[in-house]
């Protein structure tokens, strides 16, 4: 029989480890964090009349409707011709030449009636053409 008292070993936890992973992670979150909030500008900006028409004199607005039907400036066309479209541009275009012809085609309407539209413009000799789009979250005109 061993009477002898076993000498017990008392665990030891070794720290240098555990303290590598903490500086790891620590370094990890200091590289990812982004710090927007010292780095944004503080803007005013400016505060528009929403109820205020639009009214630019250099904007001929054409509407091409899923039928293929035109309007300009909220005026029907009569005819489908680039002849007819084309003076309907020139009365409506109220600053010459400088104006900016935006069409607002429907998602349905045809693509030659787009390409009408952008010839006719041509033949009156409007030269800057946009379109318009609308977004899908507000259903706003732009």
């Amino acid at each position: 029989m061993n009477f002898r008292p076993h000498s017990r070993e008392e665990p030891e936890i070794n720290l240098i480890p555990f303290i590598d992973v903490l500086l790891v992670i620590l370094i990890f979150l200091m590289l990812s964090t982004t710090y927007s909030k010292f780095t944004e500008l503080q803007l005013k900006l400016p505060v528009a009349d929403v109820d205020a028409l639009r009214d630019y004199p250099k904007e001929v607005l054409v509407s091409v409707s899923s039928e293929g039907n035109y309007s300009v400036n909220k005026l029907a066309v009569v005819g489908r011709s680039v002849a007819a479209l084309s003076l309907a541009l020139k009365d409506g275009a109220k600053a010459g030449k400088d104006s900016v012809v935006i069409i607002h085609a429907d998602a349905s309407a045809r693509h030659q009636a787009v390409i009408t539209v952008m010839e006719a413009a041509r033949q009156a000799g409007l030269i800057q053409i946009s379109f318009a789009t609308q977004s899908s979250s507000a259903g706003d005109t732009r």
